[in-house]
């Protein structure tokens, strides 16, 4: 990217790439209006700097580029405790699951180095934005089963008969360790926070055929080598307190050696003042709106208009920021 003089660290707003993976939807494009001429429209990645799938920057400084040239050239921008090194080490996405995906399994970071090239692992979670009535996932086995058991339920076909199916509503949280066997289920609509990882090993895939009439490709072996094979505890939503300051909520959803998430509720409608935020030095942070709508003002007169779907990206030890609007984020951070 073209060199350019940016002395102080302010927002910008992210524009994502989309997925026309089979089993996806129109909602993102619906709901999210994201405008992305894709059907079906399954993922939207927001805030990307993996190269299968990067955001680009609309608006300001660095209008055009992508998140990944910008922090190549802003390294600082990152914080100072990133996971892994100097490497982004996230990856966030809108998933609309029309269809149910695939069963699945994602490789620790170990596995992955030493079998796919240096690559990272998959740690990842879920925040559920809507269900439809009886929507479900799939998270892990109801059974130990034994490696060669469960491949033959695979070629046979029977493997959704020994796998865990989790009732799904608006608001729910799960997180997936690598190694645990899933499954978004159809009526799904979420947010998945995840490491900078695009390596997902399919175990059953229903025999479904893409676009050109061809089944997608399977990774058994490699699902096998990765996959828990205990029986999975029955994942539990966990205790979330609110705490409230003046115009703005805030609830812990999840922390992990590369993310911690918050749930951000923003409301100053009524009120004089407006809701104060920044990153510190430590870390970069991502505001991810999933409803409602404002305005992020900061600096000399300059301000952020942001909607339901936007994806905010926000420099370590940032400007100040004001919020003002109705509004509810994922606040997201390295």
């Amino acid at each position: 990217m073209t060199n350019r003089n940016i002395s102080s660290r302010k927002p910008f707003l992210l524009k994502p790439c989309g997925k026309d993976y089979l089993w996806g939807g129109s909602r993102l494009n619906d709901d999210f209006s994201k405008e992305i001429p894709m059907m079906p429209l399954a993922e939207t990645w927001e805030c990307s700097t993996h190269p299968d799938g990067p955001s680009v920057v609309s608006g300001g400084d660095f209008d055009g580029c992508t998140l990944s040239d910008v922090l190549k050239g802003h390294p600082d921008f990152l914080g100072t405790h990133p996971a892994e090194g100097d490497d982004f080490p996230i990856l966030i996405k809108l998933i609309d699951a029309r269809n149910d995906l695939s069963i699945q399994v994602h490789p620790t970071d170990l596995y992955a180095r030493e079998h796919e090239n240096g690559q990272m692992g998959k740690t990842e979670m879920w925040y559920v934005l809507d269900a439809v009535k009886d929507a479900k996932v799939v998270y892990g086995l109801l059974r130990d089963m034994k490696r060669e058991e469960l491949r033959q339920c695979i070629i046979d076909g029977t493997v959704e008969k020994y796998l865990q199916k989790v009732p799904v509503k608006k608001d729910d949280i799960f997180f997936i360790e690598p190694g645990t066997i899933h499954a978004i289920g159809a009526g799904t609509l979420l947010a998945e926070i995840q490491e900078n990882s695009n390596l997902t090993y399919r175990l059953y895939d229903y025999d479904r055929t893409d676009k050109n009439g061809e089944k997608r490709k399977l990774h058994i072996e490699k699902a096998l080598d990765v996959a828990d094979l205990k029986a999975a505890p029955d994942p539990r939503q966990p205790l979330r307190v609110l705490k409230y300051r003046h115009g703005c909520a805030s609830e812990f959803l999840c922390r992990c050696r590369y993310f911690e998430v918050y749930r951000m509720l923003v409301d100053t409608k009524n009120l004089r003042s407006l809701v104060n935020y920044r990153a510190d030095g430590a870390s970069f942070r991502v505001l991810l709106c999933t409803d409602g709508c404002g305005l992020i003002s900061f600096g000399e007169r300059e301000s952020i208009l942001f909607f339901r779907g936007d994806c905010i990206f926000v420099p370590a030890d940032s400007v100040e920021l004001k919020i003002h609007g109705q509004a509810c984020f994922l606040d997201i951070r390295g």
